[in-house]
């Protein structure tokens, strides 16, 4: 009887399926040939991707270093333990667990940990900025808990602390979340905790967007003033698609418990070293340097855009994104978004304060500069990019200008990647 040997694993992507190798190489160009400027998105480095690409993602973990289900873990017991310890050096937080696989499973892990259903939360408003993770009625957190909204001064749109103060002493919530997906200033962390602890609220703050900023000096760290801090890892931190927590010693237990086995099961330890080698590049010198140029590159496009006539949110921005409100008739920010990317320019329809038009037409377009940053454009190219944006707003169904447009946006691409591979070679 002849024992038949198993056939060997498929060779390469290009040998196994070459029709979505041909969609990953179309997406390479897309990303080389246009301008990224949506806000929660960015290039991680070839590290980085090595590591998510790489051999840890054949492990099964369930549980957490040293406390596994599974044997044969002591490798992805080794790679979990680092990205924690850096976690906590980078941020100065007492414990990180690093195993949520995004934001939002950070902030439900954070909720599951700490408040009990039914429960009244703080957040941000949705058209003011907040996230779906703050309470939106058709999100799980609005479905689990009763949350209430603070908002912004309608004059000045900025968060407005009379009235964060004045929901807070009449709803009592358990906790306040502070944090955004499109607020365009620093977040006063000091002045939050003041207000938690005078209701008996636990502080979380959500720094999905800002925690690069925060990791390299450029943003206020909340660490000191909240009881948790969760984050998305893809963003300014220029990591994989993931999501982390901070949390104060306390809580270490039941951050951990929540997430496992309350809210996942086997964690994506492939993810987790990619999360590994992020930490570790953040946590070098040069780092500093990306996280601040973020900040100067929004300011020089905000300067921009306002030199060509355009309202911004709050007047500007001193973090990495800002917002450019339309007029209350003519194109929807969806269909200045949609101009906008035919014209090479990617960014993202977003409510505005004050929205009439609702969440998916929105009267505002939200710009950022993390991934653009990372591309290697500097002040002197976003005060370029900030007129071909005012271009087409000014004029978004002019196909022969957005064909130009594109045309220019490409060549400029070229000339920055160009310019960024020469540095590259001079450097090694």
């Amino acid at each position: 009887m002849t024992t038949q040997t198993p056939s060997p694993l498929p060779g390469s992507l290009a040998d196994v399926d070459p029709e979505v190798l041909a969609m990953i190489d179309g997406e390479t160009r897309r990303l080389r040939e246009t301008i990224q400027l949506i806000p929660s998105e960015n290039y991680p480095s070839q590290a980085v991707m090595e590591a998510t690409g790489s051999v840890f993602t054949t492990k099964y973990a369930e549980g957490y270093p040293k406390r596994r289900y599974y044997q044969g873990c002591q490798w992805v017991d080794a790679v979990e333990d680092l990205a924690r310890k850096r976690a906590c050096t980078l941020f100065g937080a007492d414990h990180a667990n690093v195993q949520p696989h995004s934001g939002s499973s950070a902030n439900m892990g954070v909720y599951l940990a700490s408040l009990n259903y039914g429960d009244t939360v703080m957040g941000l408003d949705l058209i003011a900025g907040g996230h779906l993770t703050h309470g939106s009625p058709v999100n799980f957190s609005a479905k689990l808990y009763k949350f209430v909204a603070y908002g912004v001064d309608p004059k000045t749109e900025l968060i407005d602390f009379d009235q964060v103060r004045g929901v807070a002493r009449a709803n009592r919530p358990k906790m306040i979340v502070v944090g955004a997906t499109a607020y365009p200033r620093t977040f006063d962390w000091a002045t939050f905790k003041e207000i938690a602890d005078e209701v008996g609220a636990l502080l979380l703050a959500d720094i999905a967007h800002i925690s690069g900023l925060i990791a390299g000096g450029a943003h206020p760290s909340p660490v000191p003033f909240a009881d948790f801090c969760s984050t998305s890892t893809h963003k300014a931190l220029r990591g994989p698609r993931g999501g982390m927590i901070l949390c104060k010693s306390e809580w270490a237990e039941r951050i951990d418990k929540a997430i496992m086995p309350g809210l996942q099961g086997g964690p994506l330890e492939h993810v987790i070293a990619a999360k590994a080698v992020m930490l570790h590049e953040a946590l070098q010198p040069a780092f500093r340097d990306y996280a601040h140029a973020i900040v100067s590159n929004a300011k020089a496009l905000a300067q921009s855009l306002l030199d060509e006539g355009l309202t911004l949110v709050t007047g500007g921005t001193e973090n990495h994104l800002l917002i450019v409100r339309l007029g209350e008739t003519g194109p929807t920010g969806k269909e200045i978004a949609r101009a906008l990317e035919r014209a090479g320019l990617i960014a993202n329809a977003n409510t505005v304060p004050g929205e009439t038009r609702g969440a998916f037409q929105t009267s505002g377009v939200r710009f950022g500069t993390p991934a653009a940053t990372t591309f290697g454009f500097g002040a002197d190219e976003f005060r370029t990019i900030g007129k071909l944006i005012a271009r087409v707003i000014k004029d978004p169904a002019d196909t022969t200008m957005l064909k130009s447009t594109a045309n220019e946006v490409r060549d400029l691409c070229h000339a920055v990647e160009t310019r960024r591979l020469d540095l590259s070679h001079s450097a090694a």
